[in-house]
């Protein structure tokens, strides 16, 4: 009678410690993200940042989302989960990722010289992959040369690989990865009907994204935001797009999912190369990649001078994205981490901590 009570006792013992379990894990994330708001509060604060979107998304879903103070501080308007802001920099990761995709298709090579997209080009004997890696050729091996303006050519690249124009081309990814409030560039609504292959409903619906674009802010040292005007608006392949972000979580879990890149290739994206010293660069195809705590670490970075700045960080190893937006240069501009150290940012440290233990 014992051993039959005792056998009935087991499922249920066992469900209740499974219980336990997700609960104390449960319990735990509440906990990580409890503090993660808090601290990103208080840095956004410190900074002297008017408004900051914050998320991590996880390996299938968005995890948790945050978004504080205001867009619009004369107005009273407050941040919100589908305000656009201006990424900056961190438009590479996103052109990069085309990059990749036409490569991957057949539209064109890494190793194709830039000489055959812009033959006037000054990097014209250097490759895609080196642009994209931001590398030089030197005596030893590659150099780290982070110069973004140099990325240039890969817009024709691109538009190689497009139905029309590059623009066309990030507006069709846009699309792909229902990134429905994104812009390619805050010019576009200047275009003619039908120009670059947008309609004038494209034109329309690009238009009223950008009624609602973040005021941008230079605060000064005393913390006091006085609103700015954005120095940029042309889609570049290292500047110019318009996200918010709800959109970038769906970028994101694009390539999680292998959507947008097939392993093989995001895992190529994620390689930076070997420097004659035989160190891996800081620079992969559209992410810093380096590591920290012994666990491999990507991110982009994005900013404007008085206007607005952008953070991406990932985990691979952990499926974790931390994404940060802003509407000053707060995030970014303090910190040197066009250096390769994204550790520099308590922003990206406070994180990092939360999550890498």
């Amino acid at each position: 009678m014992r051993s039959r009570s005792l056998c009935r006792l087991l499922p249920l013992t066992i469900a209740l410690t499974l219980s336990s379990t997700l609960l104390l894990r449960a319990s735990s994330d509440d906990l990580l993200f409890a503090r993660l708001n808090e601290y990103l509060n208080a840095l956004r604060v410190q900074a002297g940042i008017p408004a900051l979107a914050a998320a991590v998304v996880g390996p299938g879903e968005v995890v948790w989302e945050q978004v504080y103070g205001l867009q619009d501080i004369d107005r009273n308007i407050a941040a919100r989960y589908d305000t656009p802001f201006e990424l900056d920099g961190t438009t590479e990761a996103i052109v990069g990722s085309l990059a990749l995709r036409c490569a991957s298709d057949g539209w064109l090579s890494l190793d194709d010289p830039v000489g055959a997209f812009v033959a006037d080009s000054p990097d014209a004997a250097l490759t895609l992959r080196q642009l994209l890696m931001h590398t030089v050729p030197g005596p030893n091996g590659p150099v780290f040369s982070y110069q973004p303006e140099r990325l240039g050519p890969i817009a024709n690249a691109v538009a190689g690989c497009t139905d029309s124009s590059f623009r066309f081309g990030i507006a069709g990814l846009f699309a792909r990865m229902a990134m429905i409030n994104s812009v390619p560039g805050a010019d576009v609504v200047k275009l003619a009907p039908h120009a670059d292959g947008f309609t004038v409903d494209d034109i329309s619906h690009f238009s009223d994204v950008l009624s609602h674009l973040a005021t941008p802010y230079a605060v000064d040292g005393r913390g006091r935001a006085t609103a700015s005007e954005y120095t940029t608006s042309t889609l570049t392949p290292w500047s110019g797009m318009v996200s918010t972000l709800q959109d970038l979580e769906q970028f994101d879990l694009a390539l999680k999912k292998g959507v947008l890149l097939r392993p093989e290739w995001l895992a190529l994206a994620w390689t930076p190369p070997i420097g004659a010293d035989g160190e891996r660069l800081p620079h992969g195809i559209g992410w810093f990649v380096q590591t920290y705590n012994n666990e491999r670490v990507v991110w982009q970075f994005g900013v404007s001078d008085s206007a607005s700045s952008s953070l991406l960080i990932s985990i691979p190893g952990r499926g974790l994205t931390l994404i940060l937006l802003a509407n000053s240069q707060g995030l970014v501009r303090p910190y040197p981490l066009a250096e390769g150290n994204v550790a520099v940012s308590p922003f990206a440290r406070v994180f990092l901590s939360l999550f890498m233990r």
